[in-house]
This record gives structure tokens, C-alpha cells and sequence, in this order.
């Protein structure tokens, strides 16, 4: 299956709050997976989780620290295979802006190890609509490839 080109200028998407200083600008949905900016200010972090999926990540703005304590800045990008298990936070005095590109989904843990809540491209994408919907804003992007798959 070919994709069709397409273009977003990620400044015409809104920053949605995910919880307090972390917050998600969605870029593109497609089949099984998602690419997103992701905002964190300092101190916030991205708790314990194991991805379905491969999982790129590329840091645009501030640092963040993963949880084997190796920090990483801007123009910094890792690599995480399905069934990587990670946690990470940003660090230092700027928002740490980080593009991923998402397969699969985010499975996160509570302190017991069970499953405390599943991201994915359907979740985020409902998230995005619900999100527009409550401004009275027209979505951006087009999320048919996250809900259908």
C-alpha cells in the first residue's frame, strides 16, 4: 500500500495537555501507529511503560533523562524496539521538546507492574478531536488512519 504525500505545518496544530507540564501536538496518523511532538516541562516526566512497537524519538528542544540516567539534548535520537520497557523525564531549565514516531502502543505500568492505561494512535487521536471539539476548533489533521486501524 502507498501512502500519499502530505504536508502539516505542525504550528497550525494546538499543544494538547496531557496532564500537568506534559503536553502532545499530534503530526500524522497512519495505520497502526502515530507521529507526535511531545512537550514536557521541566521536572515532568514519562512514567514507567513498554511499547508494542518500535518506537523513534528525536530531541528537538531541552534535555531529557532516560531511566538507565543518560541524558540526552537536541539533535540526540534513540532507537526502541518492541518490548522496550522505559521511562524517562526532562531535565534542566527548558521545555524538552521531542518528535516520536510510534508503532504499536504505549502500555503503562502502575507500581505493582499491572497495566495502568494504553496509548495509541486511536486513543491520541480521540484526544486530539475531543480536544478541538471542546474549543470549537476544526481539526488539522486527518485521524481516519488511527481510528480504522
Amino acid at each position: 500500500m502507498q501512502l500519499a504525500q502530505s504536508h502539516v505545518s505542525t504550528e497550525a496544530v494546538p499543544w494538547v495537555p496531557l496532564a500537568p507540564g506534559k503536553w502532545f501536538r499530534p503530526v500524522r496518523f497512519f495505520p497502526g501507529g502515530w507521529s507526535q511532538l511531545l512537550r514536557l516541562a521541566p521536572g515532568a516526566g514519562v512514567a514507567l511503560h513498554r511499547h508494542t512497537g518500535p518506537v523513534e524519538a528525536f530531541v528537538l528542544a531541552g534535555r531529557r533523562r532516560l531511566d538507565t540516567g543518560e541524558e540526552l539534548g537536541p539533535g540526540d535520537h534513540t532507537y526502541e524496539p518492541e518490548g522496550t520497557l522505559d521511562a524517562w523525564y526532562a531535565v534542566g531549565e527548558e521545555d524538552c521538546i521531542v518528535h516520536l514516531r510510534l508503532e504499536g502502543a504505549c502500555v503503562f505500568l502502575d507500581d505493582d507492574g499491572e497495566v495502568a492505561y494504553v496509548l495509541d494512535a486511536g486513543t491520541q487521536a480521540n484526544a486530539y478531536l475531543e480536544w478541538c471539539r471542546a474549543r470549537g476548533i476544526a481539526p488539522v489533521l486527518d485521524t481516519a488512519p488511527a481510528m480504522s486501524g
